[in-house]
């Protein structure tokens, strides 16, 4: 029969049988047929998607904006396209882009497992984070004897015209001003704000910044600073999928010359004792 001359209702009746028809021969198969069968239908990697499909550039795209709107890092970027951080991206240019998994979905569905107060890992929990968010974490020193995250929200409000206040995502204290070992959640991580803590923007728009209170050109960290430092340094790297080559000084990374942390910050042990 001439399938055009088939009512629409009938049509539907014709494969809603054949649907039924289908479930029914699949449940007479064994068990293991059944979950393969379905496993292939329902997974969601089964079928080709267009994340596969690499990415043109377009005219104002930077390796940047592309990494944030696909949900990856810049490095994973880079890697992915065998790229320097200084090399230069051109209109129409084809670029791959890591799979990463659930990229569309936020990257706080579970907290790490970290050595932090569970106070403490609570209100670091509580922000959710744009997967690609963070390239870096940073280590800072805050070049004085004492302090504490007030005194310097107020200084970089004040002084520094800081219009978000306290230029670090956090502060970690050493017995003047705060407890030792105290770690301090500023507003720009609760928030998730760009940092203030390096000369280049677009460096601290992707830049978790922590600073401990103290001098280390004089003065060494405390044992409870650098056992705090460790325990944000670890969650932060699970949380926002970096690895070890993410963490890095002020001196380090930032464009202007600086000898933050100081001379007597051992970054090579700190580092070592990362998992």
């Amino acid at each position: 029969m001439d399938e055009s001359k088939i009512a629409p209702a009938e049509r539907i009746m014709s494969a809603r049988t054949r649907c039924l028809e289908m479930l029914d021969g699949l449940l007479r198969r064994p068990s293991w047929v059944v979950a393969c069968t379905l496993f292939v239908f329902l997974w969601p990697g089964a079928s080709p998607a267009a994340d596969n499909q690499p990415y043109v550039v377009r005219k104002n795209d930077t390796l940047s904006s592309i990494a944030r709107s696909h949900g990856v890092s810049m490095n994973q970027l880079l890697e992915a396209n065998a790229l320097s951080r200084s090399g230069h991206i051109r209109v129409g240019q084809r670029l791959k882009i890591p799979q990463t998994p659930s990229r569309s979905a936020s990257i706080d569905e579970t907290s790490p497992p970290s050595g932090l107060p569970s106070s403490i890992q609570a209100e670091m929990n509580r922000p959710r984070i744009i997967p690609g968010r963070w390239d870096y974490i940073v280590i800072h020193h805050s070049a004085t004897p004492m302090g504490d995250a007030q005194s310097m929200d107020r200084y970089h409000r004040e002084q520094r015209h800081m219009e978000n206040g306290l230029a670090y995502h956090f502060v970690i204290g050493n017995g003047n001003g705060m407890r030792d070992g105290q770690i301090v959640v500023g507003h720009r991580w609760a928030q998730q704000l760009n940092g203030g803590h390096l000369a280049s923007e677009a460096l601290n728009a992707r830049s978790i910044g922590i600073c401990l209170v103290g001098n280390f050109d004089k003065d060494r960290p405390t044992r409870r600073q650098l056992e705090s430092l460790d325990a944000i340094t670890e969650y932060l790297m699970k949380r926002c999928r970096v690895g070890k080559s993410a963490v890095k000084t002020h001196q380090q990374i930032n464009t202007v010359g600086t000898r933050c942390p100081g001379r007597l910050f051992d970054e090579g042990a700190f580092l070592r004792g990362l998992n």
